[in-house]
């Protein structure tokens, strides 16, 4: 660590003792712009024999229960930075070295774990229902559900989820240390739209670094330091793809596709099968190139939503359509009453009235005839075109019309005997 860097943290840990109380939150406010005091403060976590820890540990504890929304927020920041050099220094066996580090973990989660007038808190989380839609998804593109006297009865119900009340914790141990750790992570992940981009950084890093230690794929990522297994817990990996997922989506794709990576791979190996599920779907849902989000700008998750109103193919083929193509094909100028495809008549317009333009019905000229109606067709026309018989074609074409439509019903004509 270098002096100027030194410096810096000193004055930092003399100026907020300093303080008025008046002034809090213009200091609060304008705490988040120091970027080297961040990065200063980083080296110090970092260094576990370094003599500043411990004051530094003490005063971001301060700021976390003084209550102010953004300082809080500031410790938040390097909660993962925290927890892997626990996790580190746990590992290596040498807890003294980490006494200051584990009591602002502790102290952190005891205040979490209670309300302002110092109840337990409980925690609940409303399980979506596929059957209402919601920013995710619509019931409408998963398909047909089949309606049951199960599936009817349980229609509209929510399944809520607690969490809590979590006891206050002395110390940590090897039975608790992922039940305190998972909850830290939690509320990390609950102000995860206000962390800075070092923090998301950070968040990747130790993920991979947590996942890979004392595995063969340690010595692809080149990662030295620590060389031992760290053990890690199911629901501790679940929180740890939560920041993840948000890391993609602002900024770290290199560095969370890197970590999902690692924690595939360890939870493949240890056999779990709640980071495997989160972590694959994670994966399968990524879009195929990089995302190029902003890193100042709007922080979010972005989601395909399925429009509400049902589209229709153009190329569907409706009642409606096939109707307007029966008017379109013979609303063409024909100039032959002859066939236009091989075995195929039309019958042609007949105007008993003489008024042009009418039409006995929809489709009625657009029939297909078999040979039987060709033949009295024929004759038909013959009839119509012969001058000596022109006073008598309009009954003679009733008479042949009648006769077509009885054989068409299958109706014999009265002067038939059937035998």
């Amino acid at each position: 660590m270098f002096t100027s860097e030194k410096g810096v943290v000193e004055e930092w840990l003399s100026e907020f003792k300093t303080l008025p109380e008046t002034s809090l939150q213009s200091y609060a406010t304008n705490l988040k712009d120091k970027s080297s005091l961040v990065s200063s403060l980083y080296k110090v976590i970092q260094e576990p024999q370094s003599e500043l820890l411990e004051p530094v540990c003490h005063q971001l504890f301060e700021f976390y229960r003084s209550g102010e929304e953004q300082l809080l927020r500031f410790t938040l920041q390097f909660l993962p930075e925290l927890i892997w050099c626990y996790l580190a220094v746990s590992a290596s066996r040498n807890v003294h070295s980490s006494g200051c580090i584990e009591a602002l973990l502790l102290g952190v989660y005891n205040l979490e774990i209670v309300d302002k007038q110092g109840h337990s808190k409980v925690l609940s989380f409303t399980i979506p229902s596929l059957s209402k839609p919601s920013v995710y998804h619509e019931p409408s593109s998963i398909g047909s559900m089949a309606l049951t006297e199960s599936a009817l009865s349980q229609h509209g119900l929510s399944k809520v989820v607690y969490s809590g009340p979590h006891p206050q914790r002395e110390m940590l141990t090897a039975q608790n240390r992922f039940e305190v750790l998972t909850f830290l992570l939690l509320c990390y992940n609950a102000t995860l739209t206000y962390m800075p981009s070092v923090s998301l950084q950070s968040l990747c890093q130790i993920c991979s670094r947590i996942c890979v230690c004392g595995y063969p794929r340690q010595h692809v990522r080149k990662y030295k330091g620590v060389s031992s297994r760290i053990p890690v817990s199911s629901g501790f990996m679940v929180q740890m793809l939560t920041g993840i997922y948000f890391a993609f989506y602002n900024g770290e794709w290199d560095l969370a596709q890197k970590a999902l990576d690692d924690i595939i791979y360890r939870a493949q190996l240890e056999l779990y099968p709640e980071p495997l599920l989160v972590a694959n779907a994670i994966k399968a849902s990524l879009p195929h190139g990089a995302m190029k989000s902003s890193k100042e700008g709007t922080r979010c998750i972005q989601v395909e939503i399925t429009p509400t109103s049902s589209r229709i193919s153009r190329n569907a083929v409706t009642s409606m359509s096939i109707r307007g193509h029966r008017w379109k094909r013979h609303e063409q100028p024909d100039n032959t009453n002859d066939t236009t495809e091989l075995g195929i008549l039309i019958i042609p317009e007949i105007s008993v009235t003489n008024v042009a333009g009418e039409r006995t019905g929809n489709g009625e000229k657009g029939r297909t005839l078999g040979e039987i109606d060709a033949q009295h067709l024929q004759g038909v026309q013959e009839t119509a075109t012969d001058p000596r018989t022109e006073s008598k074609g309009l009954p003679e074409i009733r008479r042949q019309k009648s006769v077509r439509k009885m054989m068409e019903d299958g109706i014999n004509s009265p002067g038939r005997v059937q035998f």
